[in-house]
Parts: C-alpha cells; structure tokens; sequence
C-alpha cells in the first residue's frame, strides 16, 4: 500500500503548537469535535459499522496499518519518550495487533445472539441476549502507551460496531499527529476520528453527549470526566491507576524477581499505569534485595543508564519536575538519584528509609523510581496494602504457595499477578480495569466487545397457549396465583423439566 497523504495540520493542531510556542491558542475543538460527532451518528444511524463483514474488514486494516508503519510508529514514539524500539514493539505494537486478531478470530461468537435460561412459563419461548452497539463512542488516550492505550479501545469499539473518536494525549504529539494523519486513511473516514485536544478541554468535550466515554488517565483528570459524562447520562469507562504494591517474601527467588521487579519499574522510564510503585519486602532480605537491584540495573542500562539506548525519558518537563521534586523530598537514594533537565533525564533510582507519610507514598510513580519499605510479616503486608486506595494492581513474589494465595484472596485490586509484573495487563482473554478508587469498567479481548455493547435481554414469543397465560388476568383468584407462581419460579424441578423440554 502506498504511503498515507500527509494532510496539512487542521487548526486545533496548529492552535496546539501556538500554546506550545507561548502563543495565545483558539477554542476551536469543542466546534470541530461537534462536527465530527454529527458525521460519525450519521454514519452509524446509515448502518456502516454494523455487519460483521465491515467490522473485520476494519479490525483487519488496524492490523495493517500498524505492520506497514511499524517504523513509522517507532520513531513518533522515540520523538516523544525516547522510548527504544524493543520496547515499542513490544508493548505497544505486539498488543494491539493481537488484540485485533483475537477479535478477528473471535468476532462471529461473540455476536451470536445468547441463549439464557428459561423457566416454565417461558419454556416455548425464545429468551436471548444481543448484544447491539451503543453508537457514537469517545476514546481519550495515555500520554504513557499512546498506542495502545487509543487502539486496543479502538478494536473493541470496532468489534462490536460502533464509530469512535480518539483523542491521543496532548504530552505525545508526534504519535498523536501520526495517528491522526494514519487512522482515516486506513479506517472509514467517516466512522472513525482523531482529534488532538488539551485535557482541559476534555470536560466540554464529553458534554457533547457521546454513548460511550472510555479514559485513561489520572485520578484527578478521571474524576472531571466521569463528572462531564454524568451531566449527560453517559457511562464511562475509567483506567485510572494507583499506587501498585509489590510485596516480596522473605521465601522467594530474590535473583528472579529483582530482574522482573526492574524490568516493570523501569520500561518506558517508569511511565506507566501498571508499573510495581512500591516494594514491601521483610526487614531481613531487604539488604540483599537492594544489592540485588543495583546489580540488575548495572546489567540492564551500564554504569551511566543515560548512554543506554534501553532507557527512555520523561515525557516533557512538567513530568520531569514533579518527578524530580519527589525524589528529593523522599527517603535516602542507595541507586542513582542524577537528573539532568535539559535531556528530562532520571537515572533508574532505588530509594530506602521511606516512610509510608513520604510525598512518593502519596501521588503514583510516573518515573524511574522505586521505594522499598520494610514489613515484618505478610500479615503486615496485607495490612499496609489495605489501608491504600484500593490499586489497579497488585503484585507478590513467593515461593510459597499459601502467601500467594493470602495475598491474592485478602488484597482488593484491578488485577493481581505472582512472581511477574505487568504481563496480566497484556493478556488478551482476561478483562483489564480499576476497582474502587482505580477505576471503573474493564476491556481487552471478549470484555473490549462487551464495553462497548448493549447487552439486550429480548423474550420472542407467540400469541398461542393463551389457555394458560389467561391465568395472569383480573379477575385475580388464589388458584390462579398458585399455578402462576409454580410455572414462574425457577426451582431445581422447573429447570430440569424446561430442559427436558
């Protein structure tokens, strides 16, 4: 296929590099996005997005689009995070392409209408469940995975037939023109959108009355969403994050899990939703699991991380700053520590002697930073890990098996993970999302299509055997309501006898 036309700038992309330059910028999105929004409801009310014939023929041009611009990918995201092309490739790329072929694979079954359980009264009916897409949706992306976090919602939107509107964050404008300039070339330009607007913009975007609102973000930025969104009954999906706990057991494979613990804390300079924030190891391991981590993160980037072509950067200087400020406001550096703003470069740092009332105890990790804190057992684990907002996820490293299930069983999270990180998030058949103050709703795979579906309870039945519904009719009568009763609830007996019919 021959490369995409590279179509000038639109004003909210100009008026965006105004800000940028310290320019005065011009409410333009909340017009425009209007304007897309009536384009897109036009094309879903004329039926484009809704046979499955056109669904995998656009599920099948995301694929394509991410194999014959792969580079191009790569490079809009070393512009933006530095991030090198392993890890771009590999979280980002890699996910949402199977995502897309999971869905592919998938999509016929899951539009299948759903046969549910009947009770006598029923039983020479049709009870299903369809499921029928919601419309219009409004996909708001990560500056953290840009990629990912706009398209994997994307190919659940897609899978279960509906028009959306992206929005990548404003932090990464190079995958964000990329994707602008790429989604309407690939995708029906009148079904699919991408708009760049700031996130101070978002709110009054939301209140144009989508049908679907899917964020991922901060806490705060969730927050001001899910409030836009209720002005106008309109449900949202929020992939909000949090602290992420680690615990390590004094009974553990320390060598293994400091490799997995660094790899986690570190890919993508620390930028991300379901990073490990924070080790709780017992008093007695804790000397070896930090000598430990200074070993793997002199293997993983050298003796100067800021040479590794491994190891990305902050996302812009705002991020840089606050990063930097907590680090200097928190417990004592025993691994690196060095800032440079001019390149919004941290080194991989390990920090001790923190206290739970620390600054970095109390906002999440958008960095290369990692806290370890002390516990004395894995009652105190648990305990400490309860008393915090409840996480997006929550990780354990033990050999014993009866730890891991406590932690599992007696820890409420998004997800949870033993003895890795991260990999439960890229699992394409297990649902993903918040719980509590973390987030609400979930997606990926089968959970993606689900999302963004009405699940649609319908009861198909004749006009016949009306010489047994009668009994429902006024004038009511004791026999009647007996008869009604026993027909109408689902006993053990009801169900076997439904079924043998």
């Amino acid at each position: 296929m021959s490369n995409p036309p590279s179509p000038s700038p639109t004003r909210w992309f100009k008026a965006l590099r105004r800000t940028r330059l310290g320019e005065p910028c011009l409410k333009t999105y909340p017009v425009e996005c209007e304007d897309l929004l009536r384009r897109s409801r036009v094309a879903f009310q004329a039926g484009r997005t809704l046979k499955e014939n056109i669904r995998l023929a656009q599920l099948e041009a995301v694929v394509r689009m991410l194999e014959e611009h792969e580079c191009d990918f790569v490079d809009a995201l070393g512009r933006d995070l530095h991030k090198p092309r392993f890890e771009t490739v590999m979280s980002e790329l890699i996910v949402v392409k199977n995502e897309a072929l999971y869905a592919i694979t998938n999509l016929k079954k899951w539009m299948q209408p759903q046969p549910v359980e009947r009770n006598l009264s029923t039983t020479l009916d049709e009870c299903l469940v369809i499921s029928e897409p919601l419309g219009v949706v409004f996909i708001m992306g990560t500056w953290c995975s840009p990629i990912q976090m706009c398209l994997v919602p994307l190919v659940g939107a897609i899978a279960a037939g509906n028009c959306a509107i992206i929005s990548p964050s404003e932090f990464t404008v190079h995958t964000a023109e990329l994707l602008h300039r790429l989604v309407p070339y690939y995708l029906d330009n009148e079904c699919f959108h991408v708009i760049l607007a700031g996130m101070n913009d978002l709110p009054e975007l939301v209140e144009l009355k989508f049908d679907h609102v899917f964020f991922t973000g901060n806490r705060e930025d969730g927050i001001r969403i899910a409030q836009a969104a209720a002005r106008s009954v309109t449900p949202v999906t929020l992939i909000i994050g949090g602290k992420n706990p680690c615990y390590v057991d004094q009974d553990c494979d320390i060598a293994t899990a400091v490799q997995r613990i660094a790899w986690a804390r570190f890919h993508n300079a620390g930028q991300s939703l379901v990073a490990p924030d924070y080790i709780l190891c017992h008093a007695d391991v804790k000397a070896r699991l930090v000598q430990a981590l200074k070993c793997c993160l002199m293997q993983f980037y050298g003796s100067d991380p800021r040479e590794s072509r491994s190891f990305g950067r902050m996302v812009n200087l705002e991020i840089f700053n606050r990063m930097k400020d907590i680090l200097w406001r928190c417990g004592k550096v025993s691994v690196g520590g060095q800032v440079i703003e001019a390149e919004k470069y941290i080194a991989p740092t390990i920090l001790t002697e923190v206290s739970e009332s620390d600054p970095i105890m109390q906002h999440e990790v958008f960095g290369p930073v990692l806290p370890v804190l002390t516990v004395n057992s894995v009652d105190e684990a648990i305990t400490f890990i309860n008393k915090q907002e409840k996480p997006l996820c929550v990780y354990a490293y033990s050999s014993n098996t009866k730890v891991i299930s406590r932690l599992m069983s007696e820890t409420s999270s998004g997800s949870f993970c033993s003895n890795d990180c991260i990999l439960q998030s890229l699992m394409v058949a297990l649902p993903f999302g918040g719980v509590g103050a973390s987030g609400m709703g979930s997606f990926h795979g089968r959970c993606s299509f689900d999302t963004f579906s009405h699940r649609k309870s319908c009861l198909l039945r004749g006009t016949r055997f009306e010489c047994v519904t009668y009994l429902r009719y006024p004038p009511y009568e004791d026999r009647n309501l007996s008869l009604m009763t026993w027909a109408s609830t689902l006993s053990q007996k009801s169900q076997g006898w439904c079924q043998i019919l």
